[in-house]
């Protein structure tokens, strides 16, 4: 039996993905997309805190929950270390620290997931259904694609964690 018949897809990673500078690349533009969502939710508060703001309506408490908790689901997903997810790893298999970062992992996922559909939410029921003009909902859809920014930056720095390169090394005592 080969290795080939362990993969679990039928197609390899390409070569040009194990590169350090694909990696740094994608840990920049990982924290390019962080910062563009939260640049998103800061300036609608800004803007409906300011004079230009011609409705009564502002961004509240509520509007900053599912950023914060996009904000946490990330921290989660991304402090995990993928090794600690392979049950056929006889380092870790032992005390079920697979099944537990499975855990956790899903409850990283579960917050950023949490904070999208909360976006959305908010924004349909506090914009959408009251039938605010768009420089009020703005404020929602603001909202919605900072969440989403969030989102895409935690799958782009999951990803470019992950790589794998030939010129790394783990030393543990």
């Amino acid at each position: 039996m080969d290795a080939s018949s362990n993969r679990l897809f039928r197609f390899s990673k390409p070569e040009w993905l194990n590169n350090n500078t694909v990696r740094n690349s994608g840990v920049y533009t990982s924290g390019a997309l962080f910062s563009i969502g939260f640049f998103f939710l800061i300036d609608a508060a800004a803007f409906s805190h300011s004079s230009r703001n011609g409705s009564d309506v502002h961004v509240k408490f509520v509007d900053w929950i599912p950023g914060i908790c996009s904000a946490l689901g990330m921290l989660v997903i991304n402090s995990i270390e993928k090794s600690r997810l392979q049950a056929d790893s006889w380092s870790y298999s032992g005390d079920g620290v697979a099944w537990k970062a499975r855990f956790v992992l899903f409850l990283g996922f579960a917050l950023l997931a949490g904070g999208l559909a909360g976006s959305v939410t908010v924004m349909v029921l506090k914009y959408l259904v009251q039938g605010y003009p768009m420089p009020t909902l703005y404020f929602g859809v603001a909202n919605v694609v900072a969440n989403g920014m969030i989102m895409l930056s935690s799958v782009v720095l999951w990803i470019s964690q992950n790589i794998e390169d030939d010129y790394t090394y783990n030393l543990t005592l």
